[in-house]
C-alpha cells in the first residue's frame, strides 16, 4: 500500500473544538486508553466528513482497524449532532438575533440505491436520495436541519411532518420558500407560479429571488462536505450527518 501527504481545508480551531468534545466525553465515560488520542480521532472524523474517505482509507491512514475507524466515526457524529439545536430553540435564537424572516429549502442527499428502491427515488431530481429540510438565515448561516425522509417525499409534505411551518408561525418568523411549498396552510412566502406571468409578477419574482439567494447558500455549504455528495451508508443516517456537519460548519465560519 502506498501513502502520501494530504490536506483538509478546515481550520485548527475546528480541530481543537472537536478534540475538546471528544476529550470531555472520554472523561465522562472514564475511558482509560484509546488507540488514537483525541486530536487524532478529531482529525479522522473531519477527514471522513469533509473528504468523504471510506473506512478502509481511514483505517489505513491512521493505523487502526476498519471496525475501530467505524466506531470512532459513529461516536463523534453522535456527539456533534447532540449539540445541534432543536427546532424551537433554533427559532428562538434567530428571533433573539433580530431576524425577521428565514429561508426554508429542501435538499436531496444522493444515496447508493438501485432502481427497485422506489421510496428513495426523487422524480424531481431523477435520482435516489433522502430529503432534508434546511432553515437558514438571510445571509446563508445554517439555523436548523431536519431528520431524513425518503427522496420521494415532497418538500411541503416533509415540512409538515417535521412541523416546520407551524413552528415558524408560532415564532413569528416569515419563511421564504420556493414554489414547492405553495399550498401551505401556515403563512409562507413563495414566488408566483405559471407561464406568461404579467410583468409585475416577474419583477416580484426577481426581487424575491434576490432575498432568497444568499440564504440558499446554506445547502451549498452542506454539500461542500463530500460525505453528503453520495451516501454509501444507511440512508437514514443522512439527517444525523447533516446535523453534525451543520454544527461544524457554523463553528468553522465563526472561529475558522
Amino acid at each position: 500500500m502506498l501513502f502520501y501527504r494530504a490536506a483538509v481545508d478546515l481550520s485548527r480551531p475546528t480541530l481543537n473544538y472537536v478534540a475538546g468534545i471528544i476529550r470531555r466525553h472520554r472523561k465522562a465515560i472514564s475511558s482509560v486508553w484509546r488507540r488514537l488520542n483525541t486530536a487524532q480521532q478529531a482529525l479522522l472524523i473531519l477527514i471522513y466528513l469533509r473528504k468523504g474517505e471510506t473506512y478502509n482509507e481511514l483505517a489505513s491512514g491512521f493505523g487502526v482497524s476498519v471496525a475501530t475507524a467505524w466506531r470512532y466515526v459513529e461516536e463523534t457524529v453522535a456527539l456533534l449532532r447532540a449539540r445541534a439545536p432543536k427546532l424551537d430553540r433554533a427559532l428562538r435564537n434567530a428571533a433573539r438575533d433580530g431576524l425577521h424572516y428565514l429561508v426554508l429549502d429542501g435538499m436531496l442527499i444522493p444515496i447508493d440505491r438501485v432502481r427497485a428502491d422506489g421510496p428513495y427515488y426523487s422524480a424531481k431530481h431523477r435520482m435516489h436520495g433522502m430529503n432534508i429540510q434546511v432553515i437558514a438565515s438571510p445571509d446563508g448561516t445554517i439555523i436548523w436541519t431536519s431528520g431524513s425522509l425518503p427522496g420521494s417525499t415532497h418538500d411541503l409534505t416533509a415540512a409538515r411532518i417535521w412541523a416546520v411551518l407551524r413552528a415558524l408561525a408560532q415564532a413569528g418568523m416569515l419563511p421564504l420558500a420556493d414554489k414547492g411549498y405553495q399550498g401551505a396552510e401556515d403563512p409562507v412566502a413563495t414566488p408566483y407560479k405559471g407561464r406568461n406571468k404579467p410583468l409585475s409578477q416577474k419583477a416580484a419574482n426577481r426581487s424575491y429571488a434576490r432575498l432568497r439567494g444568499p440564504g440558499e447558500r446554506a445547502n451549498a455549504q452542506l454539500k461542500g462536505w463530500r460525505i453528503l455528495r453520495k451516501l454509501r451508508c444507511c440512508p437514514h443516517k443522512a439527517g444525523q450527518l447533516c446535523k453534525a456537519i451543520a454544527v461544524l460548519q457554523n463553528y468553522e465560519l465563526t472561529h475558522g
